[in-house]
C-alpha cells in the first residue's frame, strides 16, 4: 500500500517525533526494536492488514529516521515519546511491538500509560540475567560508537545479542546495514532499556499482554517468551509459525486482530 504522509509530534523534552498513520477504527501503535524505524522495519507489509480494522501508527523512536533526539538519554523521555504519540490519537490505544520494543512497551504500561492491550513479538528479557553482564555490554557498545565507524557497532551489538553469524553475515551487503549504521547510536539506548528492565517491572504490568514467538526461533527466544507470558500478571502466550526472529505478516495479523478484538 501507499505510504501516508510524515506527521509529527514533540514530546514532552522538545524532541520532535516522526510518524505515519492509516487505517480506521481504535488505535493501533507500533513500536521497533533496536535499530529499526520506518525506513527500516518489519512493519512495512503488516500495515496494510491490520489498518482494516486499526488506525495504525507507527513512529520513528527518537534518533532515527526523521525524529529528532535530545540528551541526555533516559527510559522516561522515551516514554514521554509513546506518550505524546497516544495522546494525538486519542484517549488509549492497543500496542504491538518487535524484540525491544516490548521492554519500552512494558515500562510505558507499568509507568501509567494509557495502554488498553499489548501484544510482545520475543522480547529480550531473561528473568536471572547477570545486570552486570548488560552494564558491561552497554558499556563496550558506548565506547564503539564513541570511538569506532558505526558498523563496528552494529556487529558487536548484533553478535552480543544472538544473532547468527550467517544472518549477520547476510545482511551486510543488503540496504538494511546503512540503514542500521545511521541508527548506530540509539543501539546504547535499547541496551540501557535493558539494564533497566527486572521481573520487578514485568508484576507491575496490569494490562492483557500476548506474548508471542516464531517456532522458528532458537530455543533461547521461545523460552523468553514463555516465561515472560507466565511471569505477566495478565500475560498469555502463543507460538506462531515463522523463521528466525520473524514471522509471516499473513501468519500474525489475524493473531493481532483477533487478540485487539476480543
Amino acid at each position: 500500500m501507499d505510504r501516508a504522509a510524515s506527521e509529527t509530534v514533540t514530546s514532552e523534552d522538545g524532541t520532535v517525533i516522526a510518524f505515519e498513520r492509516v487505517g480506521t477504527g481504535p488505535a493501533l501503535i507500533l513500536v521497533d526494536g533496536a535499530g529499526h524505524y520506518r525506513e527500516l522495519s518489519s512493519f512495512g507489509g503488516l500495515i496494510g492488514l491490520l489498518a482494516i480494522d486499526f488506525t495504525v501508527y507507527h513512529y520513528d523512536r527518537r534518533g532515527r529516521g526523521g525524529s529528532t533526539d535530545t540528551a541526555p538519554y533516559a527510559v522516561e523521555r522515551e516514554i514521554d515519546d509513546l506518550a505524546a504519540i497516544i495522546d494525538r490519537a486519542g484517549e488509549s490505544a492497543f500496542l504491538y511491538t518487535s524484540s525491544s520494543g516490548g521492554l519500552l512497551a512494558l515500562h510505558a504500561t507499568a509507568g501509567g500509560l494509557p495502554i488498553r492491550k499489548m501484544a510482545l513479538f520475543e522480547p529480550p528479557i531473561e528473568l536471572a540475567e547477570d545486570r552486570s553482564a548488560q552494564a558491561a555490554f552497554t558499556k563496550g557498545l558506548t565506547e564503539l560508537v564513541a570511538t569506532r565507524p558505526p558498523a563496528d557497532a552494529v556487529e558487536y551489538f548484533l553478535s552480543g545479542i544472538g544473532v547468527p553469524d550467517e544472518i549477520i553475515a547476510g545482511m551486510r551487503n543488503t540496504h538494511s546495514w546503512p540503514a542500521m549504521e545511521a541508527a548506530a547510536h540509539t543501539l546504547v539506548y535499547d541496551s540501557l532499556i535493558s539494564e533497566a528492565t527486572s521481573v520487578d517491572l514485568l508484576a507491575s504490568v496490569n494490562v492483557p499482554t500476548l506474548v508471542l514467538n516464531s517456532g522458528g526461533s532458537s530455543d533461547e527466544l521461545i523460552g523468553m517468551a514463555a516465561i515472560v507470558a507466565k511471569t505477566l500478571p495478565h500475560g498469555s502466550h502463543k507460538s506462531v509459525p515463522g523463521e528466525w526472529h520473524g514471522v509471516p505478516d499473513e501468519v500474525l495479523a489475524p493473531v493481532l486482530t483477533d487478540f485487539f478484538k476480543r
